[in-house]
């Protein structure tokens, strides 16, 4: 009788185990930089939240080309709670990009691709669009009429 309960509480303990994964989630995959200054980096961030039930440890996260350089925390992102990846693209070459990063993961889903998206011109050219970071008000103020 003993060796039973054993077997069983052995394998409700392993089966549990088995269920118990982390899920990262993110609002946004894809960040538009709009159009950008030549020479002058950018850098998107993207909230990862662990919606699972087991902590998440992100691995790795590489960048589809070198012009782009991914940065994470090594820390475990335990369940209900989020992390940081930092992607910056160097925006050395004039033109349309569409560059991407994979993040690497024992989660559920333990390939994340986030995209950014966006176009290299002369500095004169450049414009702030919405999904870029804002300036604080006052400097937005100044902006436009500085531009009129």
């Amino acid at each position: 009788m003993k060796k039973q309960l054993f077997f069983l509480l052995t394998f409700l303990a392993a089966s549990s185990a088995v269920f118990a994964q982390g899920k990262l989630t993110v609002k946004q995959t894809t960040y538009n930089f709009g159009k950008v200054a030549q020479g002058k980096p950018v850098t998107a961030e993207f909230v990862l939240t662990n919606t699972g039930n087991a902590p998440v440890v992100i691995n790795n996260a590489t960048a589809s080309c070198g012009c782009t350089t991914p940065l994470y925390s090594k820390d475990p992102v335990q369940p209900g709670k989020s992390t940081i990846v930092k992607a910056t693209y160097n925006a050395a070459t004039m033109g349309a990009f569409n560059k991407s990063v994979t993040v690497y993961s024992n989660a559920e889903n333990s390939n994340l691709a986030l995209t950014l998206t966006g176009e290299v011109v002369e500095a004169s050219k450049a414009v702030q669009t919405s999904s870029t970071k804002a300036a604080p008000m006052k400097a937005r103020k100044k902006t436009a009429v500085a531009g009129r």
